[in-house]
C-alpha cells in the first residue's frame, strides 16, 4: 500500500515562500501532482510532475510563482512556493495514481491522483 507523507507546511505573510516536501513509500508510478483544498471548496489541482523525465505542469494561478521538482533517489516530491498569496492558504497534499499516464489532464479530473497523503496547512496572512 503506498503511504505519501507530506511535510512542511506552516504560517507565513503575503510574499513569502514555503517549501514543501512529499515522501512516498512507492515511486514507480509516472505521475504525482500536489493539490490543494481549502474549507468549502472542491480539490484543485496545483501542480503535477512526470517522474520518468521531470516535466511539469502548473494549474494557471500558481504558475510562475510554484515549482514542483523530485528526487528519485529519496522517493520524495517538493513544492517550492514562493510570492505566496491569502488565496493561497489551504491544506496541501500530494498524490499519485497508479493508473495515471496523462499527468497534466489527471489535475483536473476528479477521480485521478486517487492515492493522496494526510496534507500539511498552508496559512497566507495579508
Amino acid at each position: 500500500q503506498v503511504q505519501l507523507v507530506a511535510s512542511g507546511g506552516g504560517s507565513v505573510q503575503a510574499g513569502g515562500s514555503l517549501r514543501l516536501s512529499c515522501v512516498s513509500s512507492v515511486y514507480t508510478y509516472k505521475c504525482m501532482g500536489w493539490f490543494r483544498q481549502a474549507p468549502g471548496k472542491e480539490r484543485e489541482g496545483v501542480a503535477a510532475i512526470y517522474t520518468n523525465d521531470g516535466a511539469t505542469v502548473y494549474a494557471d494561478s500558481v504558475k510562475g510563482r510554484f515549482t514542483i521538482s523530485q528526487d528519485n533517489a529519496k522517493n520524495t516530491v517538493y513544492l517550492q512556493m514562493n510570492n505566496l498569496r491569502p488565496e493561497d492558504t489551504a491544506m496541501y497534499f500530494c498524490a499519485t495514481d497508479p493508473d495515471l499516464y496523462e499527468c497534466a489532464l489527471g489535475l483536473h479530473r476528479r477521480f485521478a491522483y486517487n492515492i493522496r497523503g494526510q496534507g500539511t496547512q498552508v496559512t497566507v496572512s495579508s
